[in-house]
């Protein structure tokens, strides 16, 4: 019995492994997230899994105890029954359901927030596609995606700068990134017109990352705004306002 209490522990424990390294992205298999958004797009999938891992694992063991109590025990086979059930089903929600990656048709539906982190994570899934330095850009074009989310957080859908990113963001960017997966692999380097496809999605997305960088600058000026004026209020309110009068520092 001591031993088939350490083999389901080792089955267990090798559950627990298999999830934190789904969660890790697989050992070496994936590169890093680019941003935050798609980050936490993959947190929140690695929950749903490891809760739903508990679930089934806590039903086996329960209707096991249910069964042991109604039968007076389930017996050397009823004890190897919940073992292989519990190794099945961490096998299975370890790695089930697999993340979807935001098909291209539905990256630019909801709100324009939504709309950016949807983008961060479908660009994420095209990054191993790309040559080398249209990669590299992607990458940190995650970190301007997650500062222009949250400059979007509570902007109206109709301002125009919201329309601005979404049209950037939603829908030039993607649908250049398509273009160049169109293009046959064997082709992707060859000059054409005095540039090669590769060359010219880098510098394509060379340029709609420095638009980016700019809006959110452009949407961050009323909050930098703000901030400057509350220093010079504090400056001028607990700064030299406050020093000591002459009258005072003759009397001590």
């Amino acid at each position: 019995m001591n031993d088939l209490s350490r083999e389901s522990e080792r089955i267990l424990s090798e559950g627990k492994a298999l999830v934190r390294d789904n969660r890790e992205g697989g050992r070496h298999r994936r590169a890093a997230s680019i941003g935050e958004g798609a980050a936490k797009a993959k947190r929140s999938h690695v929950a749903k899994k490891i809760r739903n891992l508990l679930i089934a694992v806590f039903t086996i063991w329960v209707g096991a105890g249910i069964a042991g109590a109604i039968f007076s025990g389930i017996g050397f086979w009823g004890v190897m029954a919940v073992i292989v059930a519990t190794a099945v089903a961490t096998a299975i929600f370890s790695s089930y359901p697999k993340m979807k990656t935001p098909k291209r048709a539905d990256i630019n539906k909801g709100n324009v927030q939504q709309m950016v982190s949807r983008t961060e994570l479908w660009l994420e899934a095209q990054r191993p596609a790309l040559p080398p330095p249209a990669a590299k850009i992607v990458s940190d074009m995650g970190v301007q995606l997650d500062a222009l989310g949250l400059q979007l957080d509570g902007l109206d859908q109709n301002h125009p700068k919201a329309r601005e990113v979404r049209s950037l963001v939603g829908e030039q960017l993607p649908e250049m990134i398509d273009s160049y997966r169109r293009i046959p692999a064997h082709l992707r380097a060859e000059e054409r017109a005095g540039s090669t496809p590769d060359r010219q999605l880098t510098d394509s997305l060379g340029r709609i990352s420095g638009e980016i960088d700019s809006i959110t600058r452009q949407l961050a000026e009323g909050s930098l705004d703000d901030l400057a004026i509350k220093h010079r209020y504090l400056d001028y309110k607990f700064g030299e306002g406050t020093q000591t009068s002459p009258q005072l520092e003759n009397k001590s």
